[in-house]
């Protein structure tokens, strides 16, 4: 009998980008470039992930400049854009890593990331989700997207596998863990 609580196997943290990085709206400058707004502590927190060897991709329907320069900044390696199947984007990913799906871990936020939520070992979904994506996650965060609940889903999967107290230590102890916030 496995008695291993499903965040403890985590490898990978798959993120949708548009209410779960970001507060989900979308801005349009005067001459039509696209604007988002992300989270220091989510990108501190996709830093420490990093640190703890958790990999982290994101898979989004969208396309857009600022997901592709923030996830360069971030070092995030696996960045889907227009993905309308994330459940292929997922398949690749999981072929990548040599993972199963108990090992990975999504934040969605609404009805597009059923598929993929309804596969892994740990579906998330922020506060303000739709009603029917936290209905089929096991971890729903206190915060909203793209305020601060992809970091409170990296510390909750981090402390239940040991991680967190050691980053913790590095940084009492006047350690520096270089961070891309």
């Amino acid at each position: 009998m496995d008695l291993e609580r499903p965040e403890q196997k985590i490898k990978l943290l798959v993120l949708d980008v548009d209410g779960v990085l970001t507060s989900g709206q979308i801005i349009f400058g005067r001459d039509g470039e696209l604007m988002k707004k992300f989270h220091a502590q989510d990108g501190l927190g996709i830093t420490l992930a990093h640190k703890a060897n958790l990999n982290i991709a994101i898979i989004t329907g969208r396309e857009s400049r600022m997901v592709e320069l923030r996830g360069a900044e971030l070092n995030i390696k696996d960045v889907y854009q227009g993905s309308m199947n994330k459940t292929q984007a997922l398949a690749e990913l999981m072929i990548k890593y040599d993972l199963t799906l108990d090992q990975v871990a999504y934040v969605g936020d609404d009805l597009n990331d059923l598929p993929v939520m309804i596969r892994v070992g740990l579906p998330c979904a922020v506060a303000n989700a739709a009603s029917e994506v936290k209905q089929y996650a096991q971890l729903v965060t206190k915060q909203t997207g793209g305020n601060g609940a992809v970091r409170e889903v990296i510390e909750y999967i981090l402390k239940a596998q040991g991680k967190w107290e050691g980053i913790i230590n590095t940084y009492l102890q006047g350690g520096h863990i270089q961070n891309y916030q």
